[in-house]
């Protein structure tokens, strides 16, 4: 086909104009043709006959560009381009009897009829043949792999003409309305859902292509249940939303989103819980980084704060936040100033210097540690981190007059088995504490502090979830890594888990633990199969050596759960405005009992005196119950050598060794 290189080449004008050749050339030619067959013979034509031909001839060609047939490009030709040319033929015939009338010319009336067949022929079969021509060229010809499009609305027959020109070719419709069963839409016929298996066997079809944007989740995960027992890829056309906002294209199909698979509906948020702690105010982030953090802070400008404090240690974290945040603020023209802050929530005179400097409103403290094993390696770290960040955060809150402060926490601080679990539960009784005192002040009618803490589980698509490490070994060939076979999680959107700390936040009365309705908890087997069927693959096993995917089962990290558990449903749970939001009555201890174990912490950190630590965590209400000895890699090749810790007697780069951790 490289002969063709040249001609595929062209400018479009010059396209066009050979177009306008060819068509005259048509025109003439199913003229003359339209009397041999009707006639048999052509000499018989007069100048009048020759004088009709030459009036259709200009006006047939502007109706042909009046209809756009000079505007298409050829190998996007579709059923709307073949009823302009059929229209297009029709007119023209009428031009033919038009001017016969006024050029009192000889034409059997039966030749307009001919002759709109025989352009619609000549013109429509043209266009074909060189759209099927270009489509050879681009190599789409005879390897186009056959889908199935499952949905047959608007959004299905737009996809299916996108489909025309590229790799695929869609053989049918799958559509749940009964009354579109076995009717053909743009060419295409439209079959029942039972009738999958039938034309996977007939069209050797791998894949289906989702066209329903605007059906719930739940609806969605019904029709995907129905897929997985097949052997078909699925993916999906993007959000509604997204397509109508121009964020993307109908034709970028993706794979199908891991909550369509938990059918999980989000509640829509409160505008008013929303805006409550946040419009016209100033709001900071700590962690506004990370997972959560940088959620929180595309959820809070939206509610367009005054200023928007972004506290993050990792340079790269806050980089990537600032600048996206600040695209959004001048796409959106938004009022919203943005401070993009390095620091660390263990150093309090950071805190302090910043949260007075910018006359701080509210507070989401999000940074912390949070991946199990890695906070099981780095105890002290941990510890430090989560326990002594946190309480640091909330006393420079208490000192520089914030009115609001937000603690994401973690179900994994419920009965804690691991030390991550363990410093979450204990940062949440540093704010009980705190809160006690803020309460007093409350009563006396001083300013104080409104503490909150919210708990929730595992968010999709957050850093170290399962879900993107699952597809890359999908990807790969395998084998999927699972810890144990019936290992199970709950599972939120990130989105959704933002929005419901910021509403839960604007519930908060003083020291209240809210948890999130995570729904139901997950099979992570499961899910993992799921997404291994929704990639058209197969599970190898042992009944099944033939599989695709293998899964290999490499047993519970150090401090990890089978079960994780949430309050809902326990005693002291108690339902709040909102039906996705709970409040639960913990235990608690007083800020002066608080503060003597902070102490003595603080020490064990200091010395790395890890069995110290260990007991601590044990002695206060934070129901740890550790499943594996002390992990940290640090005390672990200490131990191994039995070499005690250099401590440095008058300064460890955080504190003077001997200062009294106050109050």
């Amino acid at each position: 086909m490289q002969k063709f290189n040249y001609i595929w080449g062209l400018p479009r004008p010059v396209k066009r104009i050979i177009s306008l050749l060819i068509d005259s050339f048509f025109i003439t030619v199913a003229f003359y043709f339209a009397h041999w067959i009707r006639l048999a013979d052509l000499s018989s034509l007069d100048a009048g006959n020759h004088l009709v031909l030459i009036s259709t001839i200009p006006i047939t060609l502007l109706i042909f560009t009046k209809l756009g047939l000079y505007r298409a490009i050829l190998r996007y030709l579709n059923f709307k381009a073949i009823i302009n040319i059929t229209f297009g033929s029709m007119l023209s015939a009428l031009l033919i009897i038009l001017f016969a009338y006024f050029y009192n010319a000889d034409v059997p009336r039966s030749i307009p009829f001919i002759y709109a067949a025989l352009m619609y022929m000549l013109c429509g079969g043209s266009r074909m043949f060189i759209r099927n021509l270009t489509m050879t060229h681009l190599g789409l010809v005879g390897k186009r792999e056959p889908v199935l499009i499952y949905g047959a609305g608007d959004t299905g027959r737009q996809l299916a003409l996108l489909m025309q020109p590229s790799n695929y070719k869609v053989v049918g419709f799958i559509d749940q309305d009964p009354t579109l069963a076995n009717t053909v839409i743009s060419g295409i016929a439209v079959y029942a859902p039972n009738s999958v298996e039938a034309l996977i066997a007939k069209y050797k079809i791998k894949k289906v292509l989702l066209a329903v944007p605007s059906a719930t989740r739940i609806q969605r995960r019904d029709i995907i249940n129905t897929l997985l027992e097949y052997p078909l890829e699925v993916q999906t056309v993007p959000a509604m939303i997204d397509i109508v906002t121009g964020k993307t294209s109908i034709d970028q199909l993706i794979d199908v989103p891991i909550e369509d698979l938990l059918g999980r509906e989000a509640v829509v948020p409160d505008s008013n819980l929303l805006q409550s702690n946040i419009k016209d105010q100033v709001v900071m982030v700590t962690g506004a980084g990370g997972s959560i953090g940088s959620e929180l802070c595309r959820q809070i400008i939206k509610q367009q704060p005054k200023t928007l404090v972004l506290f993050e240690l990792s340079e790269f974290g806050l980089y990537a936040i600032d600048k996206e945040l600040t695209e959004l603020v001048e796409l959106e023209g938004l009022s919203v100033n943005i401070v993009p802050l390095l620091g660390s929530v263990q150093r309090i005179n950071r805190l302090v210097a910043v949260m007075s400097s910018f006359q701080v409103d509210t507070v989401y403290h999000a940074a912390a540690y949070k991946h199990v094993p890695l906070v099981e390696y780095n105890v002290v770290e941990g510890v430090r981190n989560n326990v002594f960040g946190t309480y640091y955060t909330a006393k420079a809150a208490i000192e520089t007059g914030v009115k609001n402060f937000v603690l994401i926490s973690t179900d994994k601080a419920v009965r804690p088995t691991n030390v991550m679990g363990a410093t979450k539960r204990m940062a949440e009784l540093g704010l009980q504490a705190l809160a006690e005192k803020e309460m007093k002040k409350k009563e006396q009618n001083q300013p104080f502090v409104r503490f909150s803490m919210v708990r929730f589980g595992n968010v999709l698509g957050s850093s170290g979830s399962v879900i993107p490490l699952f597809k890359r070994q999908i990807k790969l060939g395998g084998p999927i890594t699972i810890t144990h076979p019936e290992i199970i999680r709950y599972f939120m959107t990130i989105p959704e888990a933002a929005q419901l700390v910021i509403q839960a936040g604007a519930m908060g009365k003083g020291g209240d633990v809210f948890v999130l309705d995570m729904g139901e908890p997950v099979k992570i087997v499961d899910l993992a199969t799921n997404l291994v069927h929704l990639s058209g693959l197969d599970i190898k096993s042992e009944d099944n050596p033939n599989g695709d995917i293998e899964f290999k089962f490499t047993g519970l990290r150090p401090g990890e759960k089978l079960f994780e558990e949430l309050l809902i449903g326990d005693d002291g749970v108690q339902e709040t405005e909102h039906n996705r939001i709970m409040t639960a009555n913990e235990v608690y201890w007083s800020n002066d009992k608080y503060c003597e174990l902070m102490g003595k912490l603080d020490t064990a950190c200091h010395e790395f005196n890890h069995e110290e630590i260990r007991q601590l965590l044990l002695e206060a209400p934070t129901g740890f119950n550790p499943s594996d000895c002390i992990g940290d890699l640090v005390w672990q090749a200490r131990s191994k050598e039995n070499k005690a810790f250099p401590v440095f007697e008058q300064y460890d780069g955080l504190r003077l060794v001997g200062q009294k951790f106050t109050q």
